[in-house]
């Protein structure tokens, strides 16, 4: 890299990084550091009536207060931050001190990771901390911090941009205060999630991700080529059908904690790719999976947060059971006023216009447009736990009609926040009945319906030879852990979502100022001094220009031979 392309900060930290290894001492070593406590352990067990505790500690430096001959810094680790007190004389007992004098002082940043050993102790001020018998660098940091400053609880100089935050998640988690928190809690979710499965004597298993057909759901898919096979293959948007399929195999239970792939918008709840959990069940109903469902998220809330509550953007969620049951028809005639039972295809689009719902298009069939009523006038006034039950037939092509009430399924959408947060069914086991909806599907993806789902002939073959009565869920991962964290938009809860393309500084190559007679050594300077692009440089005052490129290769001891005025002047006037 061409130091014109750093910060003064950097080019300080990499001269430091030089001059570490000038003195002997490796900025990046490569043998074990042995540590014995975290900083919040140290904090927690610390008793001012005992025997000094023996530390070993290592993390950032986040924060140094120089004192002539003794010293404070902030150590953080991965659990939190403790003050340690540096002294020269206790860190470099004998006669050379150029470990404090020189690493210590000069040559150590923000950001760079040391090894400290020491002893507890509490200072005059009462702050417990680490009084430094020996210091290690362990990693140089060249590119600098955005240093954060907490005071009363208030933070100062906030990192705070989301495009920034999302792209440098690790600069993030460094100094930022409770962005971990909420990937801890994450991981919590799913760890509880799994333990509940898995003592429900349930088998976790795993399904491709590359299908050849993209099933199980109702979205559009990514596609890529498979070059041996020359075919083209689909990332997954669901796991629905493989798992059915190892229920056919005699499995009493199954769940798959895994990414699904849809090509589709990205908002503050949606990303291209997500976390789900499905779990099908052999011998259940949408009864059952609804009082299984209400527990385990129950159970879940009080893992990450100590009780059965969440608060959201202000709204305080009950994750305790039981939940409201509300047939979808019944929701839309409470919201809208419109009865639909019983309505054909052009009824329910009359009803939309009346409702000047703008959306609605012809390839729409009657199921998307109940959909898209309940998504316009319903969904969004679900705060808490809900289930939307007895979805229509045309709304789901995968589950069973409803025991009584024809027309209709045995299918319930868990809505809370005003979003759905899972999808479950009495899951349609007659073959027959699924080749048809299956075929219903393809006339609605004829009408130009991009995300009806294609008939799966596998699927069906597996389905003829006898699946047991099952009863299957979907969960998103992402969403619920949305809710039980507080979090808003799904970027929070997403260690890397998926961002535009980063937006980089157009330059032109060095060819094209080279043919205005510009040396190629001048070419990074003239860029560094802000012209990026040779059109940069037209109608520039020549003067100015050359005081520019001049200062900057004094300023960098680039050593160039100065171009005289003049020859500045032909470069522009050339362009």
């Amino acid at each position: 890299m061409n130091i014109l392309e750093l910060s003064e900060q950097e080019i300080i930290r990499r001269n430091s990084l030089n001059e570490l290894r000038a003195m002997g001492i490796d900025p990046y070593p490569a043998a074990e550091y042995v540590t014995n406590a975290f900083s919040t352990d140290i904090k927690a067990e610390f008793k001012d009536d005992e025997e000094p505790r023996q530390v070993s500690v290592a993390g950032r430096i986040m924060s140094r207060r120089v004192m002539g001959k003794a010293s404070f810094i902030e150590l953080q680790d991965s659990k939190g931050r403790i003050q340690v007190y540096i002294t020269r004389d206790d860190i470099c007992p004998g006669e050379d001190k150029e470990l404090y004098n020189a690493v210590f002082k000069r040559l150590l940043d923000l950001g760079d990771f040391i090894g400290i050993e020491g002893f507890v102790f509490r200072t005059q001020m009462g702050e417990i901390s680490i009084h430094a018998k020996k210091l290690t660098v362990l990693a140089k940091s060249i590119k600098p911090l955005p240093i954060v400053k907490y005071k009363d609880g208030v933070a100062y100089d906030s990192f705070e941009d989301p495009e920034l935050r999302y792209r440098q998640r690790y600069v993030d988690l460094v100094v930022n205060d409770g962005i971990k928190e909420t990937f801890l809690k994450r991981a919590t979710v799913v760890k509880t999630l799994r333990n509940v499965l898995d003592e429900a004597g349930y088998t976790e298993v795993e399904t491709p991700i590359l299908q050849s057909i993209a099933g199980g759901a109702s979205a559009r898919p990514f596609i890529t080529h498979h070059n041996s096979l020359d075919i083209d293959l689909y990332l997954r948007i669901a796991t629905e059908l493989y798992l059915k399929r190892l229920i056919v195999g005699g499995f009493e239970g199954v769940y798959e904690i895994g990414k699904n792939f849809r090509n589709e918008g990205m908002d503050k709840t949606h990303n291209p790719e997500f976390t789900c959990m499905e779990l099908y069940v052999q011998y259940k109903d949408y009864n059952w999976m609804m009082n299984f469902t209400e527990k385990l998220l129950e159970r879940i809330c009080i893992a990450v947060n100590g009780c059965t509550e969440s608060v959201v953007d202000g709204k305080t969620i009950s994750f305790k059971a039981p939940y409201r049951r509300l047939p979808i028809l019944d929701a839309i005639k409470e919201k809208t006023g419109y009865d639909l039972n019983g309505k054909s295809e052009e009824e329910i689009r009359q009803v939309c216009k009346e409702l000047k719902m703008e959306e609605i298009d012809e390839t729409m069939g009657k199921g998307k447009l109940i959909d898209e009523i309940f998504g316009e006038f319903c969904e969004g006034t679900y705060i808490q736990p809900t289930f939307i039950t007895d979805y229509p037939v045309e709304m789901s092509p995968l589950t069973k009609m409803h025991r009584s009430k024809p027309g209709l399924t045995e299918r319930f959408e868990l809505m809370v926040n005003g979003k759905e947060l899972a999808n479950a069914y009495s899951e349609l086991n007659d073959p027959l009945d699924q080749e048809e909806r299956f075929k219903e599907q393809m006339r609605l993806a004829d009408k130009g319906d991009d995300e009806a789902m294609i008939i799966d002939q596998d699927f069906l073959r597996a389905l003829q030879y006898g699946m047991p009565p099952t009863s299957g869920i979907g969960i998103g991962i992402d969403r619920l852990v949305m809710l039980m964290t507080g979090q808003t938009t799904i970027q929070e809860v997403l260690f890397f979502p998926q961002m535009r393309p980063e937006k980089v500084v157009k330059k032109d190559a060095a060819a094209k100022y080279m043919e205005l007679g510009i040396a190629e050594d001048w070419v990074p300077v003239i860029q560094k001094a802000g012209y990026n692009t040779v059109a940069d440089m037209k109608d520039v005052n020549p003067q100015k220009l050359h005081q520019d490129i001049c200062g900057i290769n004094k300023k960098y001891k680039l050593e160039l031979t100065n171009p005289s005025v003049n020859d500045v002047t032909e470069w522009i006037q050339k362009i």
